[in-house]
């Protein structure tokens, strides 16, 4: 199926067509890790989450790179140590995990090198050093970067595509963007590849003396290191059009490399529909909708309810109706979701409608609605269940497991949905019976037969027997709805 997608450097939607199908590579900038992720932090997460997911459905889980840095050198970070009297070093590797352990609850698959090492996949920052200076010092050579003042910087006009991305020129950029104003800037526009650092601070030994890395660098050096000169996908937030992805492709395009084919960016978030700020007191992180008791299947399902370019606006109304939908496909269904074994569901059995709308341009709000069709479906034809699980498999919205205490509870309910289920079907059955006796005693035996085939066809065999009279049992395929139909 051919996969199309909006990209933000052509401003249009576009078939998908690999450099490698063997071989698909993808970058999607993360986080700077001094603190627990936000709400908005999850929402790129899931969109590129779904995306990794669809390549592998499309290419095979060995055939997908997926690359996603953490930012362990900051300014940030380094205010957090100052502030908080700990080291650099464990308030990175703290943070770190917690955004890991966090964006596994709300099931986002770790990235990985051709579905295989994820370490590599997640590289950090500090550890690749080396390659970020050695971009520098090319940048320097070829005259699109310059040394001043233990700074090393971007030359913004030595690139004359600069500003193609976000659809703006350098000097709308420069009456309109909040730019640092230093003596040793040629341009008010350049921006820093290498800075020098303070004792107190996280410094490296480099031909412009000690210092640290500038935040654009990273993302080039690393990618560059990891997917080679030219691969298929870069992403992350609108937030970072401009100006980090806007100086990744500046200066990566001019170190001689192809850089990304195809670039995604998704909308921000809001919370009841206003912008996620502390001031307003609407601001929180995964972690504290996880303590209250919001499962990560309910945030990524909120997420995935919303189209990934449109801005999402998380409510407590969504909240509930997510949960509401979930616990009903859970619990309602009678598709057996309590005994299923999850390693046994295969995506590549997902519903056929589901794959085409992630398929165009990630549309999970379509996705969702086709479940619920299926699951209409599945509820009257059991052989649907398949489907329908590898569907919410593809989704990441099928449960990885079902504790003992929620499996009690699910097969209560189920147990006692079955249960009035066949109460009310008896009521229905008997007067059947009765009816169909009339018909005998009238010896209208066409009617009697008409009357035992709709029993049947409800799934309800009704025998005859010279010694208990008339017996009924339920077939696997009893259907209430059409059992209640017939008077």
């Amino acid at each position: 199926m051919t996969i199309k997608l909006h990209n933000t450097a052509t401003r249009r939607k576009e078939d998908f067509v690999p450099i490698n199908p063997d071989d698909v590579r993808m970058y999607v900038c993360g986080p700077t890790v001094y603190d627990r992720a936000h709400l908005g932090n999850a929402r790129p997460v899931l969109v590129f989450d779904i995306l990794y997911r669809l390549l592998r459905h499309e290419y095979g889980a060995e055939h997908v790179t997926y690359v996603r840095n953490f930012t362990d050198v900051d300014d940030k970070i380094n205010a957090r140590a100052a502030q908080s009297g700990r080291s650099i070093g464990e308030i990175t590797a703290e943070t770190t995990q917690w955004y890991l352990d966090d964006m596994a609850a709300i099931g986002a698959l770790e990235p990985s090198i051709k579905g295989v090492d994820h370490q590599r996949a997640m590289p950090r920052a500090t550890q690749w050093i080396a390659p970020m200076i050695a971009m520098i010092e090319d940048l320097i050579a070829k005259g699109h970067a310059y040394e001043a003042e233990g700074h090393a910087l971007f030359a913004v006009e030595s690139y004359t595509e600069y500003g193609a991305l976000s659809g703006r020129s350098v000097d709308d950029m420069i009456a309109g963007a909040r730019v640092e104003v230093a003596p040793y800037k040629r341009n008010p526009m350049d921006f820093v590849l290498w800075k020098p650092s303070t004792d107190d601070q996280p410094g490296w030994d480099s031909p412009w003396g000690r210092g640290r890395p500038g935040w654009h660098i990273e993302c080039s050096a690393m990618a560059y290191e990891l997917l080679g000169d030219r691969f298929d996908i870069h992403g992350g937030g609108n937030d970072l059009q401009f100006p980090h992805h806007e100086n990744e492709i500046a200066q990566s395009k001019c170190a001689g490399h192809g850089f990304a084919n195809y670039w995604l960016h998704n909308e921000m978030l809001q919370v009841e529909g206003k912008k996620m700020s502390k001031s307003l007191g609407n601001f929180f992180t995964v972690r504290d909708l996880l303590e209250q008791g919001v499962s990560g299947l309910v945030i990524r399902f909120v997420m995935l309810s919303t189209h990934y370019r449109k801005p999402m606006d998380w409510t407590a109304e969504k909240k509930e109706n997510a949960e509401t939908t979930l616990n009903k496909w859970a619990t309602q269904s009678g598709l057996n979701l309590i005994d299923y074994q999850p390693e046994r569901i295969k995506i590549e059995d997902a519903d056929a409608e589901v794959v085409s709308a992630l398929s165009d341009d990630l549309n999970t709000p379509l996705a969702i609605a086709r479940l619920h069709v299926i699951f209409k479906e599945a509820k009257k034809d059991t052989s649907k269940f398949v489907a329908f699980a590898a569907s919410l498999k593809l989704l990441g919205l099928l449960p990885k497991i079902v504790s003992q205490s929620n499996l009690s509870d699910l097969e209560n309910a189920k147990r006692k949905e079955v249960q009035e289920s066949h109460a009310r079907a008896e009521v229905i059955i008997g007067e059947i019976i009765r009816l169909r006796n009339d018909a005998k005693q009238m010896k209208d035996y066409e009617k009697a037969d008409r009357l035992r085939d709709q029993l049947l066809e409800a799934g309800v065999i009704l025998t005859d027997t010279a010694q208990k009279g008339q017996m009924y049992k339920f077939e696997p395929d009893f259907d209430p709805a059409k059992l209640e139909g017939l008077l």
